[in-house]
C-alpha cells in the first residue's frame, strides 16, 4: 500500500510540473471590451511570447474582424458597433516566436443600450483608419499574414466605387482566384467566406471573355475595359479566361447597389494545407477580379504575391520564380529579387543599410534597382540632405543603404498604420553566364540605423529536374570466349535512356535496350558406331550420327538502377544492375545421318538424311541479373559521350566488357 501511495504522489507531482511547463500555445486569444460614447475599445490577452535565441524580440500582429464588415490591423482598435449584436474574431499572429499562433475564437458583442448608428452610411465614413486601397483602384486585397503551412490565413477583399468612376450605383461581380496551376498540389482550402452587404454566390463562366487592359505603371494592379466601349489592340488586351488558366480554384459573388465611394470588404479563411509546397522561397499567389456590369467603368484585376514561411518574420527575402528550367536559363536570364523590411522599433529609422550576399554566378554589372519602398531616387542625382538611396558593392555583396528617410516604428507613439512601418527594395540580376545547375543562395542583413543587423531567411532559387532522354549505341563482347554458348556472341545493342536534365553531380538513371534476337546452332555429342538401318524398305548403313540442336531467344535489356555521378563537365561515372529477361526460349533438335546403299544397278552410294526431333518452347524462361561500373568521356551531362563497361554475372562468373556511345538530348 505504501509502495502504491508513493507512486501516486510521484505521478502526480509529475503530472504538475509537466503542466507547468507545458506550452500554452492551445489557448485562444481572450477578447476584452468597453464601451464609452458609443464607440466600444477592444483589447486581448494572449499567451506570452517565446523569444528564439538571436532573433530580435518578439511581437504579436494583429486582425481584428467585427462580424460587420469591418476590420482593423491595430493592436486595440475602437469600433462603432451598428447591429444588435456582432461575433468579433481576432486573428494574432505571434512573430519571432518560437510557439504555435494562439487560437481563434469568436466572441459575440452585444450592442449596449442607446441610439442605434445608422447602417447605411458608406462603410468609409462609418469607421475611420482601413486605408485599405493604397493602390488608388477598384480593388485591393490584404492577408493577416504569409501563408504557413497546416496554418490559417486572413485574406480582405476589398471593393469600392471610387469617385473617378462617376457612377451613383454599381452591380457587378468581384471574384477570387486561388491555387496557383503550377503546383501539383493545393495549397488553400477555403474554409470560409464572409460577406457583409448581401453579396451572392455566382458563376464566373459567363464573364471569362472579358478584357483587361494592363497597366504596367501601377503593379500588380491590372485594368481594364470592356472591348465592346473600347478598342483594345491585341497587345494590351488580357482576357479574364487567360488569368483563370493559372489558377485551379475560385469563388465569384455578385453585388449590387454599391454606393459612390462606398467601401466593401469580404472576408476569406483559408486553410494553408499541410502539404503545401514545403520550399518556404516559393512564391504562390492569389487573384481578384472585379468586374462591374457597367462596361463605362474600367474592370480590374489585382495579384497578391505571397511568400511560404517556416515561421512568421516581417523581414524577408523573397525570388520570384524560384523554380527554373534549366534547358531553357542560359546567360541573359534575369532573376528578380525583393527583400522586405519592417521597424519594429519604438522610433523612426532614418538610415536601413540592406545588405545582401551575391553569387558568383551573377554577374553585378547587370544589376539594377526595379522598385523601393519608401520611393527615394539615388543618391548619385540627389542634392544635399534629399532622401535617396545608394547602391555599391562589396567583395560578394551588394549594399542598398536608404539615406535620410523616415520609417515610423511599429511601437512608436501615434503609429496605427503597420503598413507605414514597411519597406522593400527589388532588384534583377543577371548570371555571368550559363550557371551550373545547383541552388542559387542568397541572405539579406538588414541595419536599422546603428543597431545590430538582422539577418533575412536565405532566398534560393532552384532547378527544375527536367528529363533528359538519350540514346545508346553499343558493343559487346566477352574476355572469354565459348563458342557452344550463344550468349557470349558478339553482339550490337540499340537502346535509349533516361536521366534529369544536365546534372551536376549525382542523378540517377534507367535505360532500355531493344529486343535482342539471337540464333544459334550448335553440336551435341552422341555416338557414332557403324549400324544398320532399314529407310523405306532399303537397308542403309549408317556411317555417322550427329545431333544438332538450334536455340532461338528474344531478350529484353534494361538497366532499371543506375546511379551516376558526373565527375566534372567531361567525366562521368557510374553503377547499377543490369536485368536481361527471355521473353520466349525455342530449342529445336535435329539428328543428321550419313547413309550408305546401293542404287538400282547395285553401286554403292553416300547419302545425307535428316530427322526432326521436335522442338521445346519455354516463354520467360531466364531472368539473369549482371552489375556493372562504368565510366565515360565526353559531354557527359549533355551531349555525345564515349562509355566503357565492365559487366559481371555473379550467377555464371561471366565478365563482359562493352564499348558505347551515348548521346544525351
Amino acid at each position: 500500500m505504501k509502495k502504491l501511495l508513493t507512486f501516486f504522489l510521484l505521478y502526480s507531482c509529475c503530472t504538475v510540473i509537466n503542466a507547468q511547463v507545458m506550452p500554452t500555445d492551445t489557448v485562444p486569444a481572450i477578447i476584452h471590451y468597453k464601451t464609452e460614447n458609443g464607440i466600444t475599445k477592444f483589447t486581448s490577452e494572449l499567451r506570452p511570447l517565446r523569444a528564439i535565441a538571436g532573433a530580435p524580440a518578439p511581437f504579436y500582429t494583429y486582425f481584428w474582424e467585427f462580424g460587420d464588415g469591418g476590420f482593423s490591423f491595430e493592436e486595440n482598435p475602437s469600433h462603432i458597433i451598428r447591429y444588435d449584436s456582432i461575433m468579433v474574431r481576432l486573428f494574432a499572429t505571434n512573430n519571432y516566436d518560437d510557439g504555435k499562433r494562439p487560437p481563434t475564437r469568436p466572441k459575440p458583442i452585444i450592442r449596449p443600450p442607446g441610439p442605434k448608428p445608422p447602417v447605411a452610411k458608406p462603410m468609409l465614413a462609418a469607421n475611420d483608419g482601413y486605408n485599405l486601397f493604397k493602390m488608388g483602384g477598384n480593388i485591393e486585397m490584404k492577408t493577416n499574414c504569409m501563408p504557413k503551412p497546416g496554418d490559417d490565413m486572413m485574406l480582405v477583399l476589398g471593393y469600392r466605387n471610387k469617385l473617378e468612376n462617376g457612377q451613383n450605383n454599381l452591380n457587378g461581380t468581384l471574384a477570387i482566384l486561388y491555387n496557383d496551376a503550377e503546383f501539383s498540389q493545393n495549397n488553400f482550402d477555403l474554409a470560409e467566406s464572409r460577406t457583409y452587404h448581401n453579396e451572392k454566390k455566382s458563376d464566373l463562366k459567363s464573364l471569362l471573355n472579358t478584357a483587361f487592359l494592363k497597366n504596367k505603371n501601377q503593379e500588380p494592379v491590372y485594368y481594364a475595359s470592356s472591348e465592346k466601349h473600347f478598342n483594345l489592340s491585341p497587345a494590351e488586351k488580357v482576357l479574364l479566361k487567360d488569368q483563370a488558366k493559372a489558377f485551379k480554384n475560385q469563388q465569384s459573388w455578385k453585388f449590387e447597389n454599391l454606393q459612390q465611394n462606398e467601401e466593401r470588404f469580404v472576408f476569406l479563411h483559408f486553410k494553408t494545407t499541410p502539404e503545401m509546397l514545403k520550399d518556404t522561397n516559393a512564391v504562390v499567389r492569389i487573384a481578384g477580379a472585379f468586374i462591374p456590369d457597367n462596361p463605362l467603368v474600367e474592370t480590374e484585376f489585382f495579384t497578391l504575391e505571397l511568400q511560404i514561411v517556416a515561421s512568421h518574420d516581417p523581414n524577408k527575402m523573397v525570388l520570384r520564380k524560384s523554380r527554373m528550367n534549366y534547358r531553357f536559363t542560359g546567360k541573359n536570364r534575369e532573376l528578380t529579387y525583393k527583400v522586405r523590411f519592417q521597424n519594429t522599433g519604438k522610433g523612426p529609422a532614418k538610415k536601413i543599410d540592406v545588405g545582401v550576399n551575391i553569387s558568383e554566378v551573377f554577374d553585378p554589372a547587370t544589376l539594377k534597382v526595379v522598385k523601393t519602398k519608401p520611393q527615394v531616387i539615388q543618391c548619385d542625382s540627389a542634392y544635399a540632405n534629399q532622401s535617396c538611396l545608394k547602391t555599391f558593392f562589396s567583395a560578394d555583396s551588394v549594399h542598398f543603404v536608404f539615406t535620410n528617410i523616415y520609417l515610423p516604428g511599429m511601437k512608436q507613439k501615434g503609429v496605427k498604420d503597420a503598413d507605414s512601418t514597411q519597406g522593400f527594395v527589388e532588384y534583377k540580376i543577371k548570371f555571368k553566364e550559363k550557371p551550373p545547375k545547383l541552388p542559387i543562395k542568397s541572405g539579406a542583413a538588414i541595419v536599422f540605423d546603428k543597431n545590430e543587423p538582422i539577418y533575412t531567411n536565405r532566398a534560393v532559387g532552384r532547378f527544375k529536374m527536367g528529363l533528359s532522354p538519350g540514346i545508346i549505341v553499343g558493343y559487346g563482347f566477352p574476355f572469354e570466349t565459348d563458342n557452344g554458348n550463344y550468349l557470349n556472341g558478339k553482339n550490337f545493342v540499340l537502346g535509349a535512356s533516361l536521366s534529369p536534365y544536365a546534372s551536376h553531380r549525382y542523378y540517377w538513371q534507367v535505360e532500355l535496350y531493344f529486343n535482342a534476337f539471337r540464333e544459334s546452332t550448335y553440336q551435341v555429342p552422341v555416338a557414332t558406331a557403324t549400324k544398320d538401318t532399314v529407310i523405306n524398305r532399303i537397308d542403309h548403313i549408317i556411317l555417322n550420327k550427329q545431333l544438332y540442336q538450334t536455340t532461338k531467344v528474344n531478350t529484353i535489356n534494361a538497366v532499371p538502377l543506375q546511379m551516376r555521378y558526373n565527375i566534372s563537365k567531361y567525366i562521368g561515372a557510374g553503377a547499377g544492375t543490369l536485368v536481361a529477361l527471355d521473353l520466349y526460349h525455342r530449342t529445336s533438335s535435329e539428328l543428321r545421318y550419313r547413309l550408305r546403299t546401293q542404287n538400282a544397278q547395285g553401286v554403292p552410294i553416300e547419302l545425307d538424311y535428316n530427322r526432326d526431333m521436335g522442338q521445346i518452347n519455354k516463354n520467360f524462361a531466364d531472368l539473369r541479373v549482371s552489375f556493372f561500373a562504368d565510366i565515360q568521356l565526353g559531354l557527359v551531362r549533355v551531349g555525345p559521350a564515349l562509355g566503357f563497361r565492365y559487366i559481371f554475372d555473379p550467377k555464371t562468373n561471366n565478365n563482359r566488357m562493352s564499348t558505347y556511345v551515348t548521346w544525351k538530348f
